[in-house]
């Protein structure tokens, strides 16, 4: 997507140095645009863990090239696949939340395993990696066109004025490799001319929606509005949110959905208003695995500072400053479970289906990980 009229995904090799790997710095937007190099495995598991990078689907890639600067890293090594494995295990240990990491690690795995020698280990690595992110561009792009069809019907039943749609913590193209998911269709509207304006919830403590979500939406030329968490159910009782569309780090079998905390009270407040509530993922975040998101899904818990502290720019400063007491305890949690039953539909790569078990193995019956 566009930064400054200019195209970026937001992860690739350097062009010149195939021992780097250069990510978008998202710790410093909107304020700056950085850019941050990656030269060997464990600091792609710092950029995860540290949130450097964030989302699921670019959790996962920043993890596969992890594993390709690993191989890289052990050269010609008579060890070279037990250093990967090792790489492997680091890097699983990041974030627990989001399916996509160990889906990615587990990838390149597989091709590294079958790999005849040093070399083909790091060519296998490279080309599963970049694999990896070509697809997931086609997936956003698929979710887009599904996703539209939606937007398109509300377009055409109000008939004048925009769509107005509600969307939480940031599933855009940051969160991807380009795109976005539960923006995507957001980007399509837009560039077919459907007048559309986006209540970007905040997403405190991490403010994701207010940094992230809006600033994209600022380089696309695309009207946004920010505002607090809590102001969403406020809007639907008075008619001004037509769709809320959001994203989701890990999707059970029976359609339950691990999103960013506060997620769970937005679907609340949309079912209470008779406001559509649509998650859009690619596959690759499905947990064919579970079926109990709510007992099953590991909830990560992130350090007191994000909460107690907050993030701003002062005299051209990035500053960070204390707002509660030294003294208060803090819990972080870093997601919630939206239980199917509140979810209207699912907006994937293949389609938009009910969030149920039923509709979900009819759509992706023939994913050899769905019998996992």
């Amino acid at each position: 997507m566009n930064v400054n009229g200019r195209h970026y995904r937001t992860i690739w090799l350097k062009a010149d140095d195939p021992s780097t790997v250069q990510v978008i710095d998202q710790r410093y937007l909107p304020h700056r645009f950085a850019i941050h190099d990656l030269r060997n495995h464990s600091e792609a598991a710092l950029a995860i863990r540290e949130m450097v990078v964030r989302g699921a689907p670019l959790i996962g890639a920043t993890a596969a090239w992890g594993l390709y600067l690993a191989a890289l890293e052990a050269g010609r090594s008579n060890d070279q696949l037990s250093s990967i494995e090792r790489a492997a295990h680091e890097l699983g240990q990041t974030r627990p939340t989001a399916v996509n990491l160990h889906w990615a690690i587990d990838r390149i795995l597989r091709v590294v395993r079958q790999a005849a020698n040093n070399r083909c280990r790091v060519d296998a690595a490279r080309q599963e990696a970049q694999a990896i992110c070509d697809e997931d561009v086609e997936i956003c792009k698929k979710i887009a066109r599904h996703g539209l069809s939606l937007l398109e019907d509300i377009a055409r039943a109000k008939t004048g004025g925009p769509v107005n749609i509600l969307t939480h913590c940031n599933a855009g193209w940051l969160a991807t490799i380009d795109w976005g998911t539960a923006t995507a269709p957001i980007y399509l509207a837009h560039q077919k001319n459907i007048p559309i304006h986006v209540w970007v919830d905040e997403t405190r403590p991490r403010n994701q929606g207010a940094y992230l979500t809006a600033w994209e939406l600022a380089e696309h030329g695309i009207q946004h509005t920010v505002i607090v968490d809590s102001a969403g159910g406020h809007l639907m009782q008075r008619g001004q949110i037509d769709i809320c569309i959001t994203g989701t780090d890990r999707t059970t079998r029976t359609g339950d959905v691990a999103n960013k905390i506060g997620t769970y009270l937005k679907a609340l407040a949309a079912h209470d208003n008779h406001v559509p509530f649509y998650v859009a993922l690619p596959s690759t975040s499905i947990d064919w695995g579970i079926d109990d998101g709510i007992a099953q899904i590991p909830i990560e818990e992130r350090g007191a500072e994000e909460v107690s502290h907050v993030r701003g720019l002062d005299d051209e400063q990035l500053k960070t400053v204390r707002i509660i007491a030294e003294s208060t305890p803090v819990r972080n949690y870093g997601f919630d479970v939206t239980p199917a039953r509140l979810v209207t539909g699912l907006i994937t790569e293949r389609g938009i289906c009910e969030a149920s078990q039923e509709a979900l193995e009819a759509l992706f019956h023939d994913l050899p990980s769905r019998s996992q």
